[in-house]
């Protein structure tokens, strides 16, 4: 259907974790370069290992987050996120009836930070869980999640600081370790 965004779905090869941008950007020290992460409006989308989305409320109730407000979302199998733009300057063919070349991305659209590279076989690169002999170099899943929860944290009490509304979806007194 002309119009809609392409959907790529989630818990096949990948998962999501999307946070605030604002919290987003200083997790990405703890990501290695070639994983790929989104930015669609004020949200960033890190993209993490298949089953992330499983481990996530045992996650964040081991690191002691569970309790907190965190405008943290993440999707898996069953979910689907748009599918980002290519980077500014990589050349893709324009399908029949497409925009002009030079007309820009679309108000909104989501957008590559960090690319997928060539090939699309970016697993090895995705936070994962740590295991047991686990081969490879992927970036550890609980020190990402425990950056961007912290994160998360950070922009909500700013926030709520500066009177501005927060993305909470319950009243939730601040708690401090």
């Amino acid at each position: 259907m002309p119009g809609r965004p392409l959907r790529l779905l989630t818990g096949m090869r990948f998962d999501v974790l999307d946070v605030p941008a604002e919290a987003g950007t200083g997790a990405l020290r703890h990501l290695a370069p070639g994983s790929p992460v989104a930015l669609k409006g004020d949200r960033m989308e890190l993209l993490v290992a298949v089953g992330s989305a499983e481990e996530m409320p045992g996650l964040l109730d081991w690191l002691e987050w569970s309790a907190v407000t965190l405008d943290l979302r993440v999707l898996g199998a069953g979910d689907a996120m748009e599918a980002p733009l290519p980077p500014a300057g990589a050349h893709t063919p324009e399908p029949p009836g497409a925009a002009a070349p030079g007309a820009g991305p679309v108000q909104g659209a989501a957008v590559w930070l960090r690319p997928p590279g060539p090939g699309g076989e970016v697993e090895a690169s995705l936070p994962a869980m740590p295991a047991v002999g686990r081969a490879g170099s992927a970036p550890d899943l609980v020190r990402l999640v425990d950056t961007v929860a912290a994160e998360c944290h950070r922009v909500r009490l700013r926030r709520l600081r500066a009177g501005l509304p927060t993305a909470c979806r319950r009243v939730q007194p601040l708690a401090f370790s």
